[in-house]
């Protein structure tokens, strides 16, 4: 194109030859200044210069067709169909050779279908009609069968954006700590940290060594609990490419480890970048450069002992020929984020998102849609754990000078499940020592497993609990018995997290453990689908404790005769004892006992106390 803009100027100079003026002359020479301008990336005083030649020359259709070039190539897309349509009226001819820049600023205003015309229209006469072009077509061709989505985007402000570009940004689960990096000075990229506890942001403060160094490290993620961080380091002495994903975790004092390269199963020779962790910790997902596709997504879990397996490709469904970028898991650990320019999109990298499947597979990207996605390279986005405060980075009108952080409210369709969560402490019951421990988090309607969690040395963990589904959460450690708790978030969208210090019993004679995931039928004995987590559950528990012998004991309300209950809460008890007969538990190991209304954890005046009375439990009768 800027080719082209040069013959015209020929053009223009001989015919002017014959005609020489001064005004002539300044105008031919304030244009050629703002070629070497443009070609050098100054775009604003390109700019100047070619507003000071059309002051100089009114009619003057070569600047402004190069000004058109020249606001399209600062993303000033009004300004740039502005002077496109000055261009036509001085001289048509001229603006047809231009129409392809013409029709991508008319996309870059949301006019896809005037921009599919016009390109249409070019592409009849065109001689030769350039990839670009062709790209642009099939673009505007997705567009057009598109409706614009709600999209208000609001700048996080001064304490967190500067002059610097600002980007990457990663909030942790409660909301009061976002993630960002910064290019400090324009050269090297550093991570800082914000907090808050009110909807503003206080300043954000350089995190500071260990993590930050005089290397260049950026696309960082903190895990939704905050004691993790996972990051791209490039040209690290303990590299084994050109960026490799390095992890550091949260130290005692608040500050943070000595960051280590996170290991061959998912570092190699190539560039990998962009880490995301799951909600659990259990899975990172990252982007890998590859020789067929330019970079892909790729995951690794972490095996029993808690080692990463060997990085795999996500399927088909998600990475293309194309590039796929930027994974981000939602806290719900079901919606995958992502940036690609291999699915049908607006133009270059559009954001996506997909939607985990029952069976464990990724369903197929959903682009998110105009103006979330423009014609631009649109990279990246993260969401926050109520699934609609979206953070981005973007270089729009309002910024301090650079990229900046914005925040809006996702549209419902696009929106992950809002996503609360439990934290607190494990502990010895008998000696209140804190205690690590592994807590699984099961939606109880598939038996999916949706989060397993390690607590830390001191027994501090937290949980993600995804609204909208019942879960079995269970607490274990070896010596112990487990922990049963149930969470019903069926059709609940808000809600405030939970709290709780989960004390683990010791195996000992009389030790008794209430099974909160056993249910029954109102006046029946039959278990309900739902307890098959929590039954399979208890089978392994003495199939690795074959020493104990245990009582399950059935307990009921005060509602009904008192024989009534006594024979329903007998009955129920030995559903359970058939079924863990059934399923390898020798039976002389197992005694059936019904306590009726007799043992009472709460009052039978409220509804929720008659519920916590409507149990099963299990007590150590002896270990052989």
């Amino acid at each position: 194109m800027k080719k082209l803009l040069l013959c015209c100027c020929l053009i223009s100079m001989q015919a002017f030859a014959q005609q020489p003026d001064k005004a002539t002359r300044k105008a031919m020479e304030l244009l050629e200044q703002s070629m070497t301008a443009m070609r050098e990336y100054q775009y604003p005083e390109a700019i100047r210069l070619l507003q000071e030649a059309v002051r100089t020359k009114p009619a003057f259709p070569d600047a402004y067709g190069q000004m058109g070039l020249t606001y399209l190539a600062m993303k000033q897309y009004t300004e740039a169909e502005q002077a496109f349509l000055k261009l036509g009226e001085l001289d048509s001819t001229g603006l047809k050779s231009v129409a392809p820049s013409q029709a991508r600023a008319m996309a870059g205003n949301g006019k896809f279908r005037e921009a599919l015309d016009l390109l249409s229209r070019y592409e009849l006469t065109a001689k030769n009609v350039s990839t670009r072009a062709k790209q642009l077509k099939k673009n505007l061709e997705f567009a057009v069968t598109t409706q614009p989505v709600p999209f208000q985007p609001h700048n996080l402000g001064e304490s967190v954006n500067t002059p610097d570009p600002e980007y990457f940004p990663s909030p942790t689960i409660d909301g009061k700590t976002l993630v960002f990096t910064r290019r400090v000075g324009g050269r090297n990229e550093d991570f800082f940290i914000a907090g808050r506890d009110s909807l503003l942001w206080n300043s954000a403060k350089d995190m500071g060594e260990p993590v930050n160094t005089a290397f260049n490290e950026g696309a960082q993620n903190i895990s939704q609990d905050g004691e993790m961080l996972v990051y791209t380091g490039c040209d690290f002495p303990t590299g084994r490419g050109s960026c490799d994903i390095y992890f550091s975790m949260r130290a005692a004092g608040g500050g943070w480890t000595q960051p280590k390269n996170i290991g061959p199963a998912i570092n190699t020779e190539v560039w990998e970048s962009q880490p995301c962790l799951s909600p659990d910790k259990q899975s990172i997902y990252f982007v890998r450069a590859t020789p067929d596709a330019g970079s892909d997504i790729f995951f690794s879990t972490r095996n029993a002992e808690g080692q990463w397996t060997l990085a795999e490709r996500l399927g088909p469904n998600i990475n293309t020929k194309g590039r796929e970028t930027t994974p981000y898991l939602h806290a719900d650990g079901q919606t995958l984020f992502f940036a690609s320019d291999g699915h049908p999109g607006f133009g270059g990298l559009d954001l996506y998102y997909c939607r985990k499947q029952p069976d464990g597979s990724w369903g197929n990207p959903v682009n998110l849609g105009y103006p979330i996605n423009t014609i631009e390279e649109d990279g990246s986005l993260t969401v926050a754990a109520d699934g609609r405060t979206a953070y981005f980075a973007s270089d729009r009108g309002d910024s301090r000078g650079a990229l900046d952080i914005y925040s809006f409210e996702l549209y419902p369709e696009a929106r992950p499940l809002p996503t609360l969560y439990i934290r607190g402490y494990v502990f010895d019951a008998k000696t209140q020592q804190r205690l690590p421990a592994e807590l699984n988090l099961i939606e109880l309607s598939t038996r999916q497993q949706v989060a397993t969690i390690r607590s830390n040395q001191n027994g501090d963990y937290l949980v993600p609990l995804p609204t909208g589904k019942d879960y079995a959460f269970n607490v274990t450690r070896k010596g112990y018995l487990f922990y049963s708790d149930n969470f019903s978030l069926t059709g609940n969208q808000e809600g405030k997290p939970f709290e709780k210090n989960i004390p683990l019993i010791p195996i000992e004679a009389n030790a008794t453990l209430v099974l909160r995931n056993i249910f029954f039928p109102s006046n029946q004995y039959v278990l309900e689908p739902a307890s098959a987590t929590e039954m399979d559950k208890l089978v392994a528990f003495l199939k690795e404790n074959a020493n104990l012998q245990v009582e399950i004991s059935g307990h009921t309300d005060n509602v009904g005769s008192d024989a009534a209950n006594l024979q329903l809460s007998l009955n129920r008890a030995k559903s359970v004892v058939d079924y863990l007969a059934q399923n390898g538990i020798t039976a002389t190991r197992l005694k059936a006992k019904g306590y009726g209304e007799t043992k009472p954890l709460d009052s039978n005046d409220t509804e929720a106390g008659r519920a916590q009375n409507r149990r099963t439990e299990l007590r150590i009768i002896s270990l052989q």
